[in-house]
């Protein structure tokens, strides 16, 4: 019921429903992306970052979309009663993911089933009238864009599944800490939304993967891609995962352009546009990256660091 404070809408919680009224001069974005255990955390992963990724993973689409989060119902399906520390640790995450982004619970429900924790989020968004960002309305000689680096949370996956890796790839412990963080820890680009409203033909989060993603870009928008792979952003120890970790590196590098969990914005922007965006990216303190263009026609090409065609064995991750 904390959570709920400051929504004049959620009633305490003592309600069978919330009310919302948006401001005049917005409409509102919808999203639910739920999040299930073994396959989106891990069993036995602290309950504060479990709330955390639950909130973000749904902000990250708002985000994309230009818009600002505004509140959120929620859903616990647990297979057994938790603990008075669990959901104590829970709320206490979720209240300070809540926080950094700016929105309220509004309502929800908690039960028990067969299966695996779940927590199933539907976020609310706010944005101006006709503003949002879509993705299927990108244009042919658009440049491609992403936000921060990609790969990091995938990485982090697999130390979380088996810490030896860190070693493998070399990495010092405050890099395996830092992938590990991007993991349990998603960033929403909240800050990036004025820039995609004024800038952006078209965008959408990155969360199945860069490659996946993008080709869903492309489908729905009905153009060709063109993906430079040497130019996708990478973190310090995603680096020195592609240097050191076993493997052919270009098996190393389609593995950090496939991986999901990145929760970074793509974005398709005019070429006449793109100079303002980078400048009004860097001053909401956004990095940003050309990573690609669009072309005319269908299908993605991805281009290796020595120019050649990168074949790939899966382009991103796949519930079915």
């Amino acid at each position: 019921a904390p959570l709920a404070e400051g929504a004049p809408g959620a009633f305490r919680l003592r309600d069978d429903c919330a009310l919302f009224t948006p401001e005049p001069g917005t409409e509102l974005v919808l999203k639910t992306d739920p999040i299930a255990e073994g396959v989106h955390f891990l069993p036995g992963e602290a309950p504060a970052d479990i709330a955390w990724k639950a909130l973000a993973v749904n902000v990250s689409d708002l985000a994309a979309k230009g818009a600002q989060p505004v509140g959120y119902l929620m859903a616990l399906s647990f297979p057994e009663a938790p603990t008075r520390a669990w959901v104590s640790a829970f709320a206490d995450g979720l209240g300070q993911a809540q926080a950094r982004f700016g929105c309220r619970l509004l309502g929800g429900d908690t039960d028990r089933r067969p299966g695996p924790l779940t927590v199933s989020i539907t976020a609310i968004g706010a944005v101006p009238q006709g503003r949002m960002v879509r993705r299927g309305t990108a244009k042919a000689g658009d440049a491609l864009f992403v936000s921060g680096t990609i790969g990091d949370a995938g990485l982090g996956l697999a130390l979380a599944r088996d810490p030896a890796l860190a070693a493998a790839w070399g990495l010092a412990p405050a890099e395996a800490e830092a992938l590990l963080r991007r993991h349990r820890h998603p960033e929403p680009r909240l800050a990036l939304g004025p820039a995609l409203r004024q800038h952006a033909s078209a965008a959408m989060d990155i969360s199945d993967g860069l490659v996946k993603d993008l080709d869903r870009m492309l489908r729905a928008s009905g153009v060709a891609g063109r993906l430079a792979a040497s130019d996708v952003p990478l973190s310090a120890a995603a680096r020195r995962f592609l240097l050191h970790a076993p493997g052919r590196q270009d098996r190393r590098l389609a593995r950090l352009i496939t991986a999901g969990d990145d929760y970074e914005v793509l974005a398709a922007v005019p070429a006449s546009n793109a100079a303002d965006f980078r400048t009004a990216a860097a001053a909401a303190g956004v990095p940003v990256a050309q990573v690609g263009t669009l072309t005319a026609g269908s299908g993605l090409q991805i281009d290796a660091p020595d120019s050649r065609p990168l074949t790939l064995d899966r382009t991103g991750w796949d519930h079915f």
